[in-house]
């Protein structure tokens, strides 16, 4: 047994041991806000569960992740190399699934990344187009919370319980935004060749300069993109309004609302967060830490962290189910990817025609 399998194996325990761990915390047999209760209304008792909410999920986690497709293909269509849809779709849809069962949250990159720079010669190219796809969707999130936060906190749609922990995020999302735009800008005042030295001195770095230089490289071709860049930006905002519907579906699938839950406007603030803690490396689809992480958020914002940790686990659950079926649809489009080589043999051929 080679040194990476004892290591993801090692993995998947601790993922395993995380969740053992959060489901008994919450277990909680003697209160009506446990998960125990939660069990012995639906799969005991037989009390219905709100299917209605869970299609609601599944079909807004479908248009969230198609929309991260859609997302990869424009940024790599902005650096003018050859890619269809089909191809996002493809490679998205096995890279969703790795993402899902892999360790952490990247491992479905790295294998998009890979395919896509097998087939270009630009390959440097191609790998910044993944590395900027995630900074863009992270940065996309912060901006989501930051301006719908301020919309919500002006209507009065974060009174209640957790207003403060609210407001809390909202303030801290500006300030990263404001940090994060000043920096954008400041790019812009920079000549390419001082880019391109500072790329070559972050390569000397020791073991962390090669990726330095790739993420430097990736950052500053975008810089001078900023079109492509804000568009693709306005597309991860919508995608994380059907991420956000994904998780509340999710939640209210086994819950009823009430004062035991937080609001939608609440939850358009949390989610994000507990996205980004699902994300972290070493668990499996961050299987363990994001049930951890939600079922925080929703103690944070003083409601019963059994019901945040019910959500994340249907919304594994649906996760799974789109995962599989990305793998499904990955093999169910098997074809070539276009490149730069079968792009000239095309405008070739158009030509001799």
């Amino acid at each position: 047994m080679t040194k990476r399998t004892i290591g993801n194996l090692l993995k998947y325990a601790l993922a395993l041991g995380l969740m053992t761990y959060v489901v008994w915390s919450n277990w909680k047999p003697d209160s009506p806000h446990g998960l125990k209760a939660v069990w012995q209304k639906h799969f005991v008792q037989g009390e219905p569960v709100n299917w209605g909410f869970f299609l609601l999920a599944c079909a807004a986690g479908t248009i969230g992740i198609s929309i991260t497709f859609l997302r990869w293909y424009f940024l790599v269509r902005a650096v003018e190399l050859p890619f269809r849809v089909r191809d996002a779709f493809r490679l998205g849809a096995i890279g969703f699934f790795f993402n899902t069962f892999l360790p952490g949250s990247v491992g479905g990159d790295i294998i998009k990344a890979a395919f896509l720079a097998r087939e270009h010669a630009r390959r440097t190219v191609a790998v910044a187009t993944v590395i900027m796809d995630r900074v863009i969707a992270l940065w996309a999130l912060i901006w989501f919370v930051a301006l719908l936060g301020c919309v919500f906190w002006a209507t009065g749609q974060l009174e209640g319980p957790g207003t403060e922990a609210c407001r809390t995020i909202v303030v801290s999302a500006w300030v990263i935004v404001g940090i994060t735009l000043t920096v954008w800008l400041l790019l812009g005042l920079l000549p390419d060749e001082r880019a391109q030295k500072f790329a070559g001195r972050l390569e000397r770095l020791p073991r962390v300069g090669h990726s330095a230089a790739e993420f430097w490289r990736a950052v500053w071709m975008y810089r001078r993109r900023p079109r492509s860049v804000f568009g693709v930006l306005a597309l991860s905002w919508v995608g994380h309004v059907f991420f956000v519907l994904l998780f509340y579906g999710s939640v209210r699938t086994l819950c009823e609302p009430g004062p035991e839950l937080p609001t939608l406007a609440q939850h358009f603030l949390i989610v994000p967060i507990g996205l980004v803690i699902q994300a972290m490396p070493l668990f499996p689809g961050g299987a363990g830490i994001g049930e951890l992480g939600f079922g925080g958020l929703y103690q944070w914002l003083g409601y019963p962290p059994a019901n945040g940790v019910i959500g994340s686990l249907v919304m594994r659950v649906i996760n799974w189910i789109l995962g599989v079926f990305g793998y499904l649809v990955y093999h169910r489009m098997k074809g070539t990817i276009e490149t730069d080589e079968t792009l000239a043999e095309k405008e070739l051929a158009a030509a001799d025609a």
